[in-house]
Formats: structure tokens, C-alpha cells, sequence
């Protein structure tokens, strides 16, 4: 999601330098004004500067009320907390939004690796699908897990379509070319890169009172399975 300036290191996480300005700029397509507008908003929501776990989870227990968020919230939290400090600055915040928002297939399926991807070694294996999946259907409140719906069957299917069978870990590189190449494991791995019927992809959002009407939507990649 791009290289994080400053965060765990920085005095004061409510202020944008210059620094994380130039850096956002780089690593997004947003223009400088628009960066300054989201930044204001981000702080209407945190004052502090700091997105902590809590107020993460509050905002998918708002968007799935009859599901539960906790796990799910706590993969996506983790793999948004870049310098694993507990909390989120707006830099990562904003680099997150940026590939929801802009980025393309590959950098979608990237970031969906990364929520898999939990002690952040470049690596997944069964065990790491296993409990996404399980996430995924308590978000969604899918009770019918059995059969070919089954958590291990699905990684079982995945596996094989990855051309795993013999091997448990599957590796960055091989999570994106296999999702390229295989649509059934795009739906499966990180639905959101698929368009719904409708054309729309399904976000998680909440309104902020920023400058020219901004919303902040946090991509929910990988819900929805």
C-alpha cells in the first residue's frame, strides 16, 4: 500500500507534515487539496489522530449488524497498522483508502494478501485461510458451513486451484497470479475486486463532516464471501 512516512515515530500523529504530504501525493492519486480535506475529516472522527481498534470495529459492527465483526475487523485492523503500534494514522488510513478507491486489480489483490497475511512474512498458509474464511462468515452471519461451504473445504479448493496440493504455503506472488488468472478465486479469495451484478463494489462507509463533502470509506477486501 505504498511506503508509510513518519507514524509510530511521529511527535504529534494529529499533524501532516510536509513529509507525508509528498509521500501521499506520490502513493495515491490524490491532489494536495484533497489530501488536506481528508486529513480534516479524519480528525472530526479522531482528534488525536489515531484510528484505534475500537472505533474500527464500530464502524463494520454499524454496516453488519446482524453478523459479527470483531474477528474479521481485527484482520483488516491488523494489516492496516503497518508499524503494528496499535492504532492507525492517517497516512495509513489514507494509503488504504487510496487503493480502494483508485487502485487496480493488482494492487487490490495486494492489499487482500496483506489481510490474510497477519505476522506480515509474505506467506499464507491453510491455517491463515482457515480463519479468514471462518471471519468472513460469522461478518456475513452465514451459518451454513457444511459441505462444499465448509472453511476447509474451501481452502481445500483453493489449494488446488493455487496448484497447492502437496505444499501449504502459498506466497505473495502466487496469491496474486493465481487471482489474475482464476476468477472463482478472486470471488472467493477477495470478492470485492469482482463487480456485483449491479456494477457497484461493496464498501464499508462512514461519513465524516470534511471539506467538500468527503466520505471516508474504509474497502472491506475479502468480506462478503
Amino acid at each position: 500500500m505504498g511506503n508509510k512516512a513518519g507514524g509510530k515515530g511521529k511527535k504529534d500523529p494529529a499533524v501532516l507534515t510536509d513529509e507525508d504530504l509528498k509521500m501521499l501525493k506520490i502513493n495515491t492519486r490524490y491532489t494536495e487539496e484533497e489530501i488536506q480535506a481528508w486529513h480534516a475529516g479524519f480528525l472530526k472522527d479522531c482528534p488525536s489522530g489515531k484510528l484505534d481498534k475500537k472505533q474500527f470495529l464500530n464502524v463494520y459492527k454499524k454496516f453488519y449488524p446482524e453478523g459479527k465483526a470483531d474477528k474479521y475487523c481485527n484482520f483488516v485492523f491488523k494489516a492496516f497498522d503497518t508499524d503494528n503500534n496499535n492504532w492507525i494514522d492517517f497516512t495509513e488510513f489514507l494509503l488504504a483508502v487510496g487503493v480502494s478507491q483508485h487502485g487496480n486489480l493488482e494492487d487490490k489483490l495486494k492489499m487482500a494478501f496483506d489481510i490474510y497475511d497477519q505476522n506480515k512474512d509474505g506467506e499464507i498458509n491453510r491455517k491463515d485461510m482457515t480463519k479468514i474464511i471462518e471471519a468472513m462468515y460469522d461478518l456475513a452471519n452465514e451459518e451454513d458451513r457444511s459441505g462444499e461451504k465448509a472453511p476447509d473445504q474451501r481452502v481445500d479448493l483453493i489449494m488446488k486451484r493455487l496448484n497447492k496440493v502437496k505444499t501449504d504455503v502459498v506466497r505473495r506472488n502466487e496469491f496474486i497470479e493465481g487471482c489474475l488468472r482464476d476468477e472463482l478465486l478472486r470471488k472467493i479469495l477477495a470478492p470485492n475486486t469482482a463487480l456485483a451484478s449491479d456494477g457497484q463494489a461493496s464498501n464499508i462507509t462512514t461519513t465524516t463532516s470534511a471539506p467538500m463533502h468527503t466520505t471516508t470509506s474504509i474497502n472491506e477486501t475479502g468480506a462478503a464471501v
